[in-house]
């Protein structure tokens, strides 16, 4: 049985790492570079780094972010923000990622998809969904949750494998930063529908969230953000009290 992930968050904003709530509201956390090599040592799955600024005010440094990241952080990581093209792509994993996020860029021009993964593996592209729940439904947001694309999420997560993608990075803007728990029903309808992994963001607050994520939105992985960077619970006691509801992890030395 594959063993379930669990993904610490790093928003990226001016150099510094950043959390807020429903994508408003920011607060500054910290060096990247530093709480990225934290949070290995902690014993995390991966890392997922998100300039959430480039989409907005256009790519700041991605590149670099990924060439620091690699020099101090020695587990599988992601960086986003600001990709545009395929030669950002290349230049973002030449860096030393193992993988890159795309979120406005897609949506803008979706064969983005198609060519990333053609020339460097599904494996390398994944993509970054952003929903709001409207009515029965939920629509994808780009520019970090500002703009509505009038695109169903469900949708678009089925065309974006059907490009290629390798896995979907889902994250529900209404719960994020409420620390009240994933939208269940939006993770376990993509889920559903997709054959690649898809990494449920957004909400999480208490340790049965996690659980929930996985188990009820049929998740492989969860992401968090402000429940680590404020030192609410520790990888470690994360996983720790998966493994002891019987959902497979990776322990490490201390859990």
């Amino acid at each position: 049985m594959l063993t379930k992930r669990i993904i610490p968050c790093l928003d990226v904003k001016d150099g510094q790492v950043v959390k807020g709530v429903n994508f408003v509201d920011l607060v500054q956390e910290g060096d990247p570079v530093e709480l990225g090599a934290r949070y290995s040592d902690m014993g995390a799955d991966e890392l997922v780094f998100l300039d959430i600024s480039a989409s907005l005010e256009a790519r700041k440094h991605v590149m670099e972010l990924a060439r620091r990241v690699s020099r101090q952080v020695f587990i599988p990581f992601t960086v986003g923000g600001g990709i545009r093209e395929i030669e950002d792509i290349e230049g973002v994993l030449a860096a030393g990622a193992d993988k890159i996020a795309v979120n406005t860029a897609a949506l803008r021009r979706p064969e983005l998809l198609t060519e990333g993964a053609d020339r460097f593996g599904s494996q390398c592209i994944v993509l970054a969904i952003d929903v709001r729940r409207i009515g029965d439904h939920w629509e994808v947001y780009s520019h970090g949750g500002t703009r509505a694309t009038g695109r169903d999420a469900v949708t678009w997560a089925r065309e974006a494998v059907e490009r290629g993608v390798g896995e979907i990075l889902l994250t529900s803007i209404d719960s994020d930063g409420t620390q009240a728990g994933v939208d269940l029903a939006i993770t376990r309808q993509v889920s559903e529908v997709v054959s690649v992994p898809v990494i449920a963001s957004g909400g999480m607050g208490k340790l049965h969230h996690f659980k929930d994520a996985l188990e009820d939105g049929r998740a492989d992985a969860t992401l968090a953000a402000s429940v680590f960077h404020r030192a609410i619970f520790t990888i470690d006691e994360v996983k720790t009290y998966l493994h002891r509801e019987g959902i497979p992890v990776r322990l490490t030395g201390t859990a």
